[in-house]
């Protein structure tokens, strides 16, 4: 390309706490519509807001995580704008003084390390939903749900440092890994805990000057995120080629069709005639305060990965797939505490595991393989009770029925047959069998003798040990 892609993500997160921001209305989700409301989240005359202490120290976690220099002085602002589910006419938000700015977030991709800016975090009250038509009653008529207004946010603006849609993509997945460890979000998309805006433009390679950018609203995944950065790309780079301009305007995506559509015009910026807050004082932070914070911080992922590397001898991208999530990391540490194999445990995890979660669409938290059954079946194979292939149909059944290992191979007669003399025997029926081959494997032809172990392990139905097999067939081969 002869341009370069220039991406900002604006990340909205709900932050864990069992009531809102400003009231103690629940955070539930899923109740009835308009069941979790009360008179201060719908904005009556005459009701005072007070900020949720856990919500703030939550958001100071998320802040320190992120690197981010947290502000000693923070102010609420009111955000004027009308929409239909915002029922104050105004939304409780942060404008010039926020909680935490100028972090960063590491990225990597393809093993090489890129810090990509923060350039503030704040914290926001969310507004409701709007329902249209669908079976609520007529086609024409729009209805709204203020559950979700009030529930308290944090926003995370990146600095346009990002240049493709990958970067884009890995820099979300790394957000979410560090809200996740440090357990003030969820970040359930399907819910909307975790939602993505992106500001894209594109620039002749070499200009230093940004080009007219698009914002793509309400993004609900990283897939959807990734595909829709690289259709606004395309779609923009056509329109520099012919000549024209990009028209700076709100966009949404259409993820069935895969294409990005106009939602609005936003060549001028909107003014929301930002006020400090008269009801809500100013949040003053101490330095203890913070400190006391800081501590409540765990290993983050970046440095759960540093370690997995030097601590266990993990490639890069063993150790990156493996503290993608806390839960998958403390499941692998646990399997090593009862097996010093840190290798096999991480290729079993990374390959059978995370395929059998993925096709059942399940967290490592409801996994019916515990680390102490995984690790019951990597012993069996250590000991050649069974070997690698059988296992790996012994692992599928453990997944689906939550079965010991042992008790699998038992019921279906499973165990490697180690007996010299029963694979002696097996050995030179296939040799018989199959003496043309022999003779290319004595011509130099070194690929037959898999052919010839494959024989064999088919004749043992997979129970003969692979190892002996090998050793079998040579020796006889060397001896016809």
């Amino acid at each position: 390309m002869k341009y370069e892609t220039v991406i900002g993500l604006e990340v909205h997160v709900q932050i864990n706490t069992k009531t809102k921001i400003f009231c103690s209305c629940s955070t539930e989700f899923g109740k009835p519509p308009n069941a979790n409301t009360c008179p201060i989240c719908l904005g009556m005359p005459g009701v005072l807001p007070v900020l949720n202490k856990q919500f703030l120290e939550s958001s100071m976690k998320a802040c320190l995580a992120t690197h981010c220099t947290i502000a000693p002085m923070n102010r609420f602002a009111r955000k004027n704008y009308f929409y239909p589910d915002l029922p104050k006419g105004y939304q409780i938000s942060q404008f010039e003084e926020p909680l935490g700015v100028n972090g960063y977030i590491n990225i990597y991709i393809n093993g090489i390390k890129k810090r990509i800016g923060l350039t503030r975090i704040h914290m926001e009250e969310d507004a409701g939903k709007l329902i249209h038509g669908g079976n609520l009653g007529s086609p024409e008529k729009s209805y709204v749900d203020f559950n979700r207004t009030g529930v308290p946010l944090c926003e995370v603006v990146s600095e346009p440092d990002l240049r493709s849609p990958e970067e884009a993509r890995a820099y979300l997945g790394e957000l979410k890994s560090i809200l996740e460890y440090t357990q003030v979000s969820d970040c359930n998309m399907e819910e909307g805990s975790l939602r993505c805006d992106a500001n894209i433009s594109l620039r002749p390679k070499g200009q230093k000057e940004f080009g007219t950018r698009t914002e793509l609203k309400n993004l609900n995944s990283f897939k959807f995120v990734q595909k829709a950065i690289e259709y606004e790309v395309e779609r923009q780079a056509q329109i520099l080629d012919q000549g024209d301009q990009v028209i700076q305007e709100t966009r949404l995506y259409d993820s069935n069709r895969g294409e990005t559509f106009s939602m609005r015009s936003k060549e001028e910026a909107h003014d929301y005639r930002y006020f400090p807050d008269p009801d809500l004082v100013p949040v003053v932070l101490n330095e203890t305060w913070v400190e006391e914070i800081k501590k409540t911080i765990p290993e983050l992922p970046e440095q759960k990965r540093e370690r997995f590397v030097i601590e266990y001898n993990l490639p890069e991208y063993d150790a990156g797939v493996l503290t993608s999530s806390r839960e998958l990391a403390n499941y692998f540490e646990k399997c090593t505490s009862l097996f010093s194999k840190p290798k096999i445990i991480s290729n079993w995890i990374m390959g059978d595991l995370l395929r059998e979660l993925n096709k059942s669409n399940q967290a490592i938290s409801k996994c019916p393989v515990s680390p102490n059954v995984l690790v019951n079946l990597l012993k069996l194979i250590d000991e050649g009770v069974i070997s690698g292939n059988i296992a790996k149909s012994v692992f599928e059944e453990m997944y689906q029925t939550g079965k010991e290992p042992t008790a699998i191979i038992d019921e279906k007669g499973l165990k490697q047959i180690t007996d010299d003399k029963a694979i002696d025997k097996m050995v030179e029926e296939v040799l018989q069998a199959n003496l043309s081959q022999v003779d290319e494997y004595k011509r130099g032809k070194e690929k037959v003798l898999g052919f010839l172990v494959g024989q064999v392990m088919k004749a043992s139905k997979g129970k003969a040990n692979p190892g002996t097999v090998n050793k079998l067939l040579k020796e006889k081969i060397s001896g016809m």
